[in-house]
């Protein structure tokens, strides 16, 4: 008995000792002019990690990102390095800035969110420091051992890294996001990489949308291929409208042409952990399931009572969509 207390009580101090001098670093995903709400997740991960939590910055003209990740709760440093060539986060561009960021500050880990901006980078980060990648952590345990998804987000794996710099990225709807006020970070700059110059952003077209982003709306309404034809999914921009709710859609609705890929919710798509996730004609597939399981309330409208959507759902509606949806659009409007 004692002898276990006793190697207990290492632990605990070893834990304790190993958080102490951690360091990390917070690469922001940003559109020059604000914050994307992941990073805001990721300096949650990060402050778990004990030790300091710095933020780089890179972009053209970034200033106010800056001065809104200054004011984070948590956030120690903010390095800032500014040059045409970071216009549109290319990853070619990014992982030099980072790895001289790195050689100088000389961080324990690295991380960024687990959104196409992050995945898309730090692996070309680990590579060149020659230490792998870890994705998806959606809990942090200890220093060196984190919990992530795998197998579409329905297992999860526990992993102990013994890598010298920790290079992982986080799940946002796993992480509350950092308070945006009440941080007072000292920023500097840091000197830019030279262009690498093998890739080159050329320009970026934004769907002109009222509605609320997806992946920070607190209500969302998705479709799936129940809806049969692009055209259908007016039914749920019109739903959409009267909650002023994010409309996504399933992989089977955006590969059968329904509806644009920015649209997708899933694994391959956008992860989302709305207040209230309704699934409109969407059979539940595990791919889905990944992007949605988090939400607070989901609530699922299809009418085979055998869906698997129904598994996950708090409230189930087994009806005819083209019926049911109308119905609910016209009882908000009154």
């Amino acid at each position: 008995m004692h002898r276990a207390a006793s190697r207990s009580g290492l632990r605990k101090l070893q834990s304790g000792f190993l958080r102490r001098f951690q360091s990390t670093l917070v690469v922001a995903e940003h559109n020059n002019d604000k914050l994307t709400p992941v990073t805001l997740s990721a300096i949650t991960a990060a402050a778990k990690l004990g030790g300091d939590v710095s933020c780089l910055v890179a972009g053209a003209q970034c200033a106010k990102v800056v001065e809104q990740i200054s004011k984070v709760a948590g956030v120690k440093n903010v390095l800032v390095a500014q040059h045409d060539a970071y216009k549109g986060a290319l990853p070619e561009e990014l992982t030099p800035l980072i790895l001289a960021t790195q050689q100088q500050f000389k961080f324990t880990h690295i991380c960024a969110g687990a959104s196409a901006f992050g995945k898309n980078l730090l692996p070309r980060v680990a590579a060149k420091l020659d230490v792998a990648p870890i994705s998806d952590i959606i809990e942090i345990k200890a220093p060196d051992t984190f919990v992530r998804t795998i197998y579409a987000g329905n297992a999860l794996s526990t992993v102990k890294c013994n890598e010298p710099v920790k290079v992982f990225t986080v799940r946002g709807t796993s992480f509350e996001a950092a308070a945006a006020e009440g941080g007072s970070a000292v920023s500097q700059e840091v000197a830019a990489s030279p262009p690498v110059g093998k890739s080159e952003w050329v320009e970026q077209n934004l769907t002109k949308n009222d509605r609320p982003e997806l992946t920070s709306a607190t209500v969302v309404v998705s479709g799936g291929r129940g809806l049969k034809s692009g055209e259908n999914f007016k039914l749920l921009y019109d739903l959409a409208d009267k909650m002023n709710a994010a409309v996504g859609a399933s992989r089977a609705a955006v590969d059968a042409g329904y509806v644009p890929n920015d649209m997708q919710v899933g694994q391959t798509g956008k992860i989302v952990a709305p207040e209230l996730y309704i699934a409109v004609g969407i059979s539940g597939a595990i791919q889905h399931l990944a992007g949605m399981k988090d939400s607070k309330t989901i609530v699922a409208i299809n009418k085979d009572p055998e869906a698997p959507i129904f598994q996950v759902a708090d409230y189930g509606l087994v009806a005819d969509l083209f019926k049911a949806v109308p119905e609910m659009t016209e009882a908000l409007s009154k």
